[in-house]
């Protein structure tokens, strides 16, 4: 049987009723709402229109054609997964969804796509005139890509991933930049197509770039800072009588933590500029404090 589906392809209308025209290609008919057609088309005239079978088992044109098609890749938003089948992907059509089989998704199910990631695809008709969405894989990807820029190094960019591997995690920017993240440099595997917060430690000659999902040093406040740094902000004053000169055993009272720990979460919190220490006291930084530091710096 001729490939019919996902495609953009002409037909002639054959008939209509009160909601519908019906297309004919090949000797199968399509049905076609009215509410896309903005003037009446007249029996035996073409039509041009991407061909999909419906969530009802019904064949179906459409004039508005999605980007996903039989062999043409684009974005997809996840809706839903079903263990037994696989993701089901919106690519922009009212009543049918397009499944990503289980077999083309990673061995884990953990790793698979949830709702609202997005993954690039393209279409394929089986044999039984189903359509499939086909990932689009690491060739694909470089030929959409754009070197990226030196300038780029350690800035924040937003990517997405597209390959999971057991030597690292393949992503492309927003900015169609590609990346590569190493296990090192992230605290868990990142699914298939979930949005990713990285930083960038490496911009290659190629274009390409070395990701890390780790915050900065400063960035990284562990639990002892963000005690101390709740304590100042829940103060009235946004002070405490407290310095890394403080009695251990006040400290402990207080914050339930050894003076070494607190020394520390001073530290860091120095060193992540949302503290000062004078007079004997911690104080909070406020925005207005650290804008006007850096209006001085200037």
């Amino acid at each position: 049987m001729e490939e019919l589906l996902g495609r953009v392809i002409a037909g002639k209308v054959t008939d209509e009723n009160e909601n519908d025209y019906y297309v004919q290609i090949s000797g199968t008919t399509f049905r076609l709402d009215k509410s896309e057609i903005k003037k009446p088309l007249k029996l035996g005239s073409n039509f041009k229109g991407f061909t999909y079978e419906n969530e009802n088992h019904e064949m179906q044109i459409t004039r508005n054609a999605p980007q996903v098609q039989v062999d043409h890749y684009g974005f997809g938003t996840v809706v839903r997964t079903q263990r037994t089948l696989g993701v089901f992907v919106d690519v922009g059509l009212p009543n049918k969804d397009i499944v990503v089989s289980l077999d083309d998704l990673p061995d884990m199910m953990e790793l698979w796509p949830q709702q609202g990631d997005r993954l690039l695809i393209a279409l394929r008709e089986d044999a039984k005139q189903r359509l499939w969405g086909v990932l689009a894989d690491g060739d694909i990807y470089a030929a959409i890509a754009q070197p990226a820029k030196k300038i780029l190094q350690n800035s924040n960019v937003i990517a997405r991933s597209y390959q999971l591997k057991l030597v690292g995690t393949r992503v492309m920017t927003d900015h169609y930049e590609l990346g590569f993240i190493h296990p090192s440099e992230r605290e868990r595997e990142p699914r298939l197509g979930e949005e990713l917060h990285a930083r960038v430690i490496g911009v290659h000659d190629d274009g390409t770039l070395n990701l890390s999902l780790r915050p900065r040093t400063y960035e990284a406040i562990d639990d002892d800072s963000a005690m101390l740094l709740a304590a100042l902000e829940h103060s009235e004053d946004g002070r405490l009588d407290f310095s890394d000169k403080s009695d251990p055993a006040a400290i402990k009272a207080y914050f339930g933590i050894s003076k070494g720990q607190f020394k520390r979460a001073i530290g860091h919190l120095l060193k992540a500029r949302k503290i000062t220490q004078h007079d004997g006291q911690l104080w909070l930084v406020t925005t207005e404090a650290t804008d006007t530091t850096e209006e001085t710096q200037d």
